[in-house]
């Protein structure tokens, strides 16, 4: 069994490992990747909530609008327009955490594990800087994700000797990004419906009581 096949699977031994025990790398992937998993779930969740909230206020422009009160609707308006800037940012994050995801499943099948991952680090910064402060709970949590990545590259890049390409990493990590804002706004005219022009009622048309 090569040496990397052992770090890969088997569980380390020696002094070392009896004074801070350290899983296999697999285990250490799997981990990574439920746990991305769940935030995904989470996403998902906040995104439907979202949804809601959207039909709900989308309505409440047209009712305004049907009575000429373009105060109120341009009111809604402007929350709503708030309301879907932060869908789609949560959006494009999880398509992110999606292929992040992905990528950490193909590790079984790849020996550069230091190389795959690089990216999918500066990935999930990202995501977190934009969640900071909206969802706590999911930024400390992507946080706790990235430091087991750069833990399991350390490990990778010790046992395979190829070093990371920080620059290559950083381009990767932004075309990630970009596809996934792509098809969030793809995905935001499907499942969004585009607001109606608030226009002003036409001259001699009578305000309702």
């Amino acid at each position: 069994m090569s040496k990397f096949d052992r770090a890969w699977s088997e569980t380390k031994t020696g002094i070392a490992a009896a004074l801070r025990p350290s899983p296999p790398l697999r285990y250490k992937i799997e981990l990574a990747t439920r746990r991305i998993e769940a935030q995904i779930q989470y996403l998902n969740g906040a995104i439907n909530a979202l949804s809601q909230r959207d039909k709900a206020l989308f309505q409440k422009i047209v009712d305004a609008y049907s009575k000429h009160d373009m105060q109120r609707a341009s009111v809604y308006a402007n929350e709503l327009a708030e309301l879907r800037k932060m869908a789609n940012f949560m959006m494009g994050a999880e398509l992110a955490l999606e292929r992040v995801a992905l990528r950490l499943r193909t590790v079984t099948e790849v020996g550069n594990i230091a190389a795959l991952l690089a990216p999918v680090g500066r990935v999930l910064q990202s995501v977190r800087t934009g969640i900071a402060g909206i969802f706590p709970n999911a930024e400390r949590e992507l946080g706790e994700i990235t430091t087991l990545l750069d833990e399991i590259m350390i490990d990778a890049s010790q046992v395979t000797g190829m070093p990371l390409d920080f620059e290559a990493a950083s381009e990767e990590a932004q075309k990630i990004l970009s596809e996934a804002a792509a098809v969030a706004e793809e995905r935001m005219k499907e499942k969004f419906p585009e607001l109606p022009a608030l226009k002003a009622p036409a001259e001699g048309a009578t305000e309702p009581k």
